[in-house]
């Protein structure tokens, strides 16, 4: 029998790498659609766009370090880091964000470190968190939900706002963010976040349209459509349940004692769960099997501690949504968490 040494990530269900990868895109399309639809078309615009640049990237090294452009474009991992990236920026962010994202998590978080199952980081998150710290402008320049709009945008607009700014009859991102209402909103997570340090409490700052019932107008569809692909992703065995479980469960605990603790000024679980990037990181993000933990017990303290992030840097952070910046600094801490919740070797004693 021959036996093959080979770096994570491991397949232990019944699939190809390239399957796997093709089943986690396709299971993000419920999110995606529900993304078109309140949010519109740059959606489908900046996927595209993605899909080019990161093919092009992961081609361009391959040629560098001559090695086959089909058999690393044929695994997939290449085009779900473009799917993530472009679900996490704003649709009508400009054309050269997602270029410059693309390049950032192809070129320097992955490739450079020997490609697909040596990375330390999670490519599309690293590469997020470098266009939010150095366009933070583009990167927060979110549309509200399209029936808030004071005029609705066509593909047109959308794309010409994406490659020159401007739409055609001269308005800008700014004047299409406009809302019915006549103001220019930001994101629910950034829009109370805001509103409590100025004093207002969760209540009355989700009397705005922007609200709906429990969350984000939208952003509760948007995340529903994520939960939906992640129980797909879980019923197939694609990803284990340890991460996203423990992810949700900490990040519900922690809202739930903050809202006890301080009502007026805490959202909530509900609002928590279903806001900004919560459902996409937890069962898209969180578990990549490059960057995650490897050991079940490291899993579930991987998955626990980001959402315990992902709540303090909501609540007490510079950044209305964490997902990214938790993401990364767990990458970090996993050689850590594996090597104090590695198994015990079957007919050995345990340690003292």
């Amino acid at each position: 029998m021959k036996l093959t040494m080979a770096s994570s990530p491991h397949n232990h269900s019944q699939k190809s790498l390239s399957k796997m990868m093709l089943s986690v895109i396709a299971a993000c399309i419920p999110g995606f659609i529900a993304q078109v639809i309140f949010f519109g078309t740059g959606v489908i615009i900046q996927l595209v766009l993605a899909l080019i640049c990161v093919s092009v990237f992961e081609a361009i090294i391959m040629v560098l370090r001559k090695r086959s452009i089909f058999a690393a474009l044929s695994d997939g991992s290449a085009w779900l880091t473009g799917v993530l990236l472009a679900l996490s920026i704003p649709p009508l962010a400009p054309w050269w964000v997602i270029v410059i994202g693309s390049f950032f998590a192809i070129v320097m978080v992955k490739q450079l470190y020997g490609g697909l199952g040596f990375n330390l980081f999670n490519p599309a998150m690293a590469a997020y968190v470098l266009l939010l710290v150095s366009f933070p402008v583009q990167m927060t320049a979110w549309m509200p939900v399209t029936e808030l709009l004071s005029q609705p945008t066509t593909l047109a607009q959308q794309l010409s706002i994406i490659f020159h700014n401007f739409t055609s009859t001269g308005f800008s991102l700014e004047q299409m963010r406009t809302t019915v209402d006549g103001m220019t909103m930001a994101t629910p997570l950034d829009t109370i976040k805001t509103d409590i340090a100025h004093g207002l409490t969760v209540t009355e700052s989700m009397q705005k349209p922007i609200f709906g019932e429990w969350a984000g107008l939208g952003w509760v569809w948007v995340n529903l459509g994520f939960l939906l692909g992640g129980v797909y992703l879980l019923k197939s065995k694609i990803i284990n349940w340890h991460i996203p479980i423990s992810m949700l469960v900490s990040l519900a605990l922690c809202s739930a004692i903050g809202y006890v603790a301080n009502p007026g000024t805490e959202p909530g679980i509900i609002f928590h769960l279903f806001s900004g990037a919560t459902m996409l990181g937890a069962f898209f993000i969180a578990t990549d099997p490059v960057s995650a933990s490897t050991t079940n017990k490291g899993r579930l303290i991987y998955g626990a501690i980001i959402g315990l992030l992902i709540y303090l840097i909501r609540t007490f952070g510079g950044y209305p949504d964490a997902l990214a910046f938790s993401v990364l600094l767990l990458n970090m801490a996993v050689p850590l968490i594996d090597y104090y919740t590695q198994p015990r070797t079957y007919g050995h004693g345990e340690v003292k």
